[in-house]
This record gives C-alpha cells, structure tokens and sequence, in this order.
C-alpha cells in the first residue's frame, strides 16, 4: 500500500488499456503517477489477460486502419524498453462467403485508402498456401502479411513493469467507493483509502459504468462472458506460427483462431457468442453450446486444428452499441478521461494508453479519435439498435 495520496495523474483499472496509460504516463510523469486495481494484477476477470490475441491492419473502416499504425509502433516501442518483443507476426487471414453478414469489401477498401498492402484470395487459393483450411467456392479472403499475436498477458506485464521503473505507483486489491470532483482536483476512495490528483483516467472495462456513474455519467454498455476453446491437436506441426496465420470467418457467427501459441494446443473462439452479465456476478463455468459451435465449424472447415480440449478460458467483453471504441474526455468533468475497448481492443491497448496520456498531460492527441467520442449520438439513446459485427 502506498503510503503517498497526492498525485497528478490517477489511473482506474489496471487491464490491458490501464496499464497502458500507466505506462505512458510514467515515461512523461514518473512518480506523478497511480494506478489502482480492484484485484491482484494479472487477474482473469477481466477482458486482457491470456497469451494472445490478434493483431492486424485489416479493419473495416480508415480510422481503424490509421490508429493501427499506431498500435505496431507503440508496441514496437514498448518492446524496445522491454527488451523483448510483444507481438508475433504470422499472417492475417480474413475469409468467409461472398455473401456474408460481415461482407469484405470495407476491409478491402478501407486497406486499399491507407495504402496497406493486402492479397485478396479464392478459394482455391486459400487452400492452396493454407491446406488446414477446407472451404467452398463461394468463399473468399483477405491475406495482410503484417497480421499476427499480440502477447496479452507478456504485453500487460511490461506497461506495469515499465510503469513501475519509471517511478509509478500502482496499487492493487484496491476496490473503487467513491469519486468525487470539486475545486479542480479528484478525490478517490480505493481500498479504505483516499487519493488526489488533477487529471483522472478511467479504464475500468465491465467495471466502466460504476467508476463513471460516481460522475454522473452512463452509457448504454452490454457485458457478455466470451470463452475461448484450447484444443489439443495431433497434428501441432501443422499450426505453428510461420505454417498457419492467425484468422477471421466473416460471416455471422463469426469465428476466430490462432497458430499454437503460449500453450500446445489451437486456439478457437466465437466472436460475440457469449451471454450478457456482469462484472462481479460473471462465472468461470464452460459454456458448452458455445463449445460445440466452435467445434461444428472447425469440423468444417480446420478439421485438423481439432483434438481433445486442453482448456477453455473465460474472459469479458464490454460492448457499446456500435461496438466503436470510448476513447475521450467526460462531459462535464475538466481533466477526466475514459477508454471502454468494445471487445476488440487489445491489439490497440499501448497506443490506446499513449493516447490517454497525451490527453491527459497536454489536453490533446494528434491521433485521430473523433470516431470514438463519448457524446456521440448512439451512446445518448436509451435503446440503441445494436451492431456487434465488425
């Protein structure tokens, strides 16, 4: 427990895009800077933990394809500092029918606008360079190069790490009671005790509305509990990164896997399968009809990526209706900010910190993050329609 209550900079939640800001703000602000944790660090409640997930330039609009720029390169950087890399580039693999719920074309386009270079591919294309996979003529893909595994756990150690060397304080098992704002200054109470500081960074992910309802705020979030399946393939050799890129099925559901990586198995899972919750009454409990999708298409279409479970890992997904990121300031409150990631933000998670901390400090970033406003005019409904493929 710190024994300091007074800094400039305090940062709530310390998962993948807290840790982050942690970090960055560190390297500018040194021992100006807290992070609090609700539970221990590392913990698996959350949304970042795990030993990997994707990271890649394909998206489907411009603005994320530019802020992936950012995302390597922030990575880049922290790895230098770390002195080990924290991402792994195998391929990127986008595929699914012709005729989808999650059609290509944006991703093509959008690429295509921000000068990324990319391979689209048919099906006998993708069978050809990828004989794991087993798909119709209908079906289609997008290879990028670039794309790859984004070493979540590793990646969280180094911000926090990191942050701490260049003088952080960050305090962990520490649970929000109170925030208050008044006289240009934060008060908040975490753990029994109350801290101070000028500028306050929210990052608090299924924990997101309760550290921001203290300020009078609300958006219309869902939480849902996402599983990833682990299955022990006979036939490894075959999906070891430089063999078997990581992947996307566009399409609805929407699936989503790795090469082995992190432990002996593939990795698998349904994007957006899993059912609502909450942050403190979520369980760990498999859920097996998800399980069985999973299986049903990799039956399909990565019959050999199949084998015995190793294990199935449980995480959290803080969806906004447009599944866009909040990545801005809090209306009314001069020197907040707030980072929600949408269930897809990981692979942004540094250059999302770096981001915070230029708010933060210089009340500005030169990134471009208007998409991601906090007033924008879905996130004032109180029933928005609800868009989670992207």
């Amino acid at each position: 427990m710190s024994a300091r209550r007074d800094f400039e900079y305090i940062v709530l939640g310390l998962g993948g895009l807290g840790s982050a800001a942690a970090y960055w703000l560190s390297r500018r602000a040194g021992k100006e800077v807290l992070g609090i944790e609700q539970f221990e660090l590392g913990h698996v409640r959350g949304e970042s933990q795990d030993h990997s997930r994707i990271i890649r330039h394909s998206y489907h609009t411009p603005e994320y394809v530019r802020l992936t720029f950012g995302a390597y390169d922030a990575w880049d950087d922290v790895a230098k500092e770390a002195g080990e890399p924290l991402y792994l580039v195998t391929g990127g693999l986008d595929l699914g029918p012709r005729e989808s719920a999650i059609p290509a074309e944006p991703y093509r386009a959008s690429l295509r606008a921000c000068g990324v270079p990319f391979e689209s591919l048919d099906a006998r294309e993708i069978m050809r360079r990828f004989p794991q996979f087993t798909v119709g003529d209908d079906v289609e893909g997008i290879f990028q190069a670039r794309g790859g595994i984004a070493m979540a756990a590793k990646g969280n150690g180094a911000h926090q790490r990191l942050a701490r060397a260049h003088g952080a304080t960050l305090v962990e098992r520490a649970p929000v009671t109170a925030i208050a704002h008044h006289g240009g200054e934060f008060s908040v109470t975490a753990g029994g005790e109350t801290y101070r500081g000028r500028r306050l960074v929210i990052a608090a992910g299924p924990w997101s509305n309760g550290a921001l309802g203290h300020l009078g705020v609300h958006l219309p979030l869902e939480i849902t509990r996402e599983q990833v399946t682990y299955f022990a393939t006979p036939h490894r050799d075959e999906f070891a990164p430089g063999r078997f890129p990581v992947w996307i099925w566009l399409d609805d559901p929407c699936y989503y896997g790795f090469p082995v990586f992190g432990v002996p198995a593939t990795k698998v899972a349904q994007d957006c399968g899993g059912r609502p919750t909450t942050g403190d009454t979520r369980d760990f409990e498999p859920d097996l009809e998800n399980a069985e999708g999973v299986e049903r298409f990799l039956a399909r279409h990565i019959p050999r990526a199949l084998g015995p479970v190793h294990l199935i890992r449980t995480c959290l997904y803080t969806l906004t209706p447009d599944r866009d990121f909040v990545l801005d300031a809090v209306p009314g409150h001069a020197g907040a900010f707030a980072a929600i990631g949408a269930g897809h933000a990981y692979k942004f998670a540094s250059v999302i910190g770096r981001i915070l901390a230029e708010l933060a400090i210089d009340g500005r970033t030169a990134s471009e993050i208007a998409p991601f406003a906090m007033q924008r005019a879905i996130l004032k409904m109180e029933h928005p329609p609800v868009t989670y493929m992207v």
